[in-house]
């Protein structure tokens, strides 16, 4: 399972601030001022530390030491220049330490926990074009925890919860339902959903990560293309916001305005050399691109999962959103869904039975099963949302190659009985995957090709496409349009399968 999620609609869990937040008067690093935070450095220290162990869990690293020793040399270059390592910062900042993560994701998008915690999608390394623009991104990511950003958003909202991520819990955000409760979606960490930074703070931290790169000796205005290169994937989409855009508002001007910010730098006298464009294409040769159709994907009106051996149906029309740790198959009008989860060392009854005994749900019945030869079990329950809605579930845990599966399947009281058939398929359908063609697939990866001559970009692309990709995709990965002429000796990102 990994995580497949394209439009802010459906993205799927947040991570909330465990402190109670207060009003603490604090030093803010960048400007040296002190102000009002809603939480202590210690505390942010303590959020970030928690919630990253839920973003592991939820959302998987990608394992490849090339990848992320890469993005740690050039984050620890950038963080070098930034305020939370300059001679007059306090020692709590100077020596608070950094994590960076590549998560592996598919996903435009990058985002930071406060306390030092900074993380980067594949999917947003594959839309790059070299170092300088790593750099920037980073660079940004790295001012909001020096600037405190989240810490402001706490006191300026007066709440103890805040989210970190942009997205919405599915069950809280579409049916209503209390997912973080009910559902456990995320552990401890994943109860409430998003933050979104004030327009001044994403101006303040774009104002940083240019002066952070710049000061690293980057040309910071190649920034400005990762920019043009959301505008396009948010058309590409129809007109939706990649997930990069769910905490990250309408760039605007955006793309402007940092190309002005890194001419102010140049004029101050910094020398802005380093691009880095053929050190990190070659480290993006041979990444994943896309959905990895190992960790599961849909075909034909099922979801296979070819690693772990298992495939079961879809119900025509709707969504699938596939995470680390779980799998979401999503009613297209949000009337209903069901969550498949996996644990190795419990029972079909331990897992179903840990579910139905969460404070509020009523039992209504259960009893052992038998699922296409697979030992099996069912419950189904009744829980009451906070303002006094109705919702029942049906509940199967399936044992397979020593894992057991729950599907827990759910809709309001009053829509159950016209879904119930269509939940239960879902479980019901699960059977051991045969197909060697699927059990065999593979995931599409970036070749790089060095063109030989002057060369419209279309021409240079590979027919058929790889899994269903469209020429624009590839043109948008390259940061060039489908007619540019590509000249001779250049090195362009191609996809092979």
């Amino acid at each position: 399972m990994n995580m497949r999620i394209f439009i802010v609609i459906i993205s799927i869990v947040t991570w909330i601030f465990t402190p109670t937040a207060c009003v603490t008067i604090q030093e803010n690093p960048v400007t040296g001022n002190r102000r009002a935070f809603g939480y202590t450095w210690q505390q942010e220290l303590q959020i970030g530390k928690e919630a990253d162990a839920e973003i592991i869990t939820q959302y998987g690293l990608y394992d490849d030491p090339k990848v992320s020793d890469y993005v740690n040399k050039v984050a620890e270059g950038v963080l070098a220049q930034s305020h939370m390592r300059r001679n007059d910062a306090s020692e709590q900042f100077r020596n608070t330490k950094f994590t960076f993560r590549v998560l592996n994701s598919p996903v435009v998008n990058a985002f930071a926990l406060p306390g030092g915690y900074v993380y980067v999608t594949r999917g947003l390394l594959t839309h790059l074009n070299n170092e300088a623009q790593l750099a920037v991104v980073l660079g940004h990511e790295i001012g909001h925890v020096a600037a405190r950003h989240a810490s402001q958003r706490a006191f300026e909202q007066q709440a103890g919860q805040i989210a970190l991520i942009g997205g919405a819990i599915l069950g809280e955000q579409l049916l209503g339902v209390p997912a973080g409760d009910i559902l456990g979606l995320g552990g401890t960490a994943a109860q409430l959903l998003f933050l979104r930074y004030s327009r001044d703070h994403e101006r303040e931290s774009d104002r940083l990560g240019v002066e952070y790169s710049a000061m690293s000796g980057y040309q910071a205005a190649e920034g400005s293309a990762f920019f043009v290169s959301l505008k396009r994937l948010s058309d590409a989409a129809g007109g939706g916001l990649p997930s990069f855009m769910s905490s990250h508002p309408d760039p605007g001007d955006r793309e402007q305005s940092i190309k002005r910010m890194a001419t102010e730098w140049a004029n101050k006298g910094l020398s802005l050399e380093k691009v880095g464009q053929g050190e990190y294409l070659s480290m993006l040769d041979d990444m994943i691109l896309g959905e990895n159709p190992r960790e599961g994907f849909v075909e034909n009106g099922n979801f296979y999962h070819p690693d772990l051996k298992f495939f079961f149906p879809v119900p025509s029309n709707w969504i699938v959103v596939n995470e680390s740790a779980q799998v979401y198959v999503v009613e297209k009008d949000q009337k209903a869904m069901v969550v498949m989860q996996v644990a190795s060392n419990k029972t079909p009854q331990g897992m179903v039975e840990e579910f139905g005994k969460q404070q509020g749900m009523t039992t209504v019945s259960s009893g052992p099963v038998n699922i296409n030869g697979f030992s099996a079990y069912q419950m189904v329950t009744e829980a009451s949302a906070k303002d006094g809605s109705k919702y029942r579930f049906s509940i199967h845990g399936i044992q397979h190659e020593g894992m057991t599966y729950r599907f827990v399947g759910y809709s309001s009281a009053d829509h159950f009985v016209s879904y119930q058939a269509l939940i239960d398929n879902v479980a019901k359908g699960f059977r051991q995957l045969k197909d060697q063609r699927i059990l065999d697939i593979k995931p599409v990866r970036i070749q790089l090709k060095t063109v030989e001559r002057d060369t419209r970009f279309t021409d240079l692309l590979p027919k058929p496409l790889p899994n269903n990709m469209k020429a624009e995709d590839l043109a948008i990965l390259n940061q060039v349009q489908l007619k540019t002429i590509i000249p001779a000796g250049t090195k362009v990102k191609l996809p092979v399968q």
